[in-house]
């Protein structure tokens, strides 16, 4: 493994109204929910598979996951 932690992105798709996660630190992730919560489930789930899948190796007894969202919104400007 080339870290020794996971960087996962999810990104809000508000026309598929949805979370989508993906990761350029394993190969082929790619997860999409409904909620952050279910993402996050979804994501610890699949990276469990893709470690064993991709033949990763480490020494390490739990490997470390990051996931980082933004969601960008915009609120109504009274004075407008």
């Amino acid at each position: 493994m080339k870290h020794s932690s996971i960087v996962v992105r999810a990104e809000w798709d508000s026309e598929a109204d949805v979370w989508v996660a993906s990761s350029t630190d394993i190969d082929g992730l790619s997860v999409e929910a409904a909620t952050i919560e279910v993402l996050n489930a979804k994501v610890l789930a699949a990276i469990a598979d893709l470690i064993e899948l991709n033949g990763i190796d480490s020494d390490l007894a739990e490997i470390p996951v990051h996931l980082l969202s933004e969601h960008f919104s915009r609120v109504q400007n009274p004075s407008h």
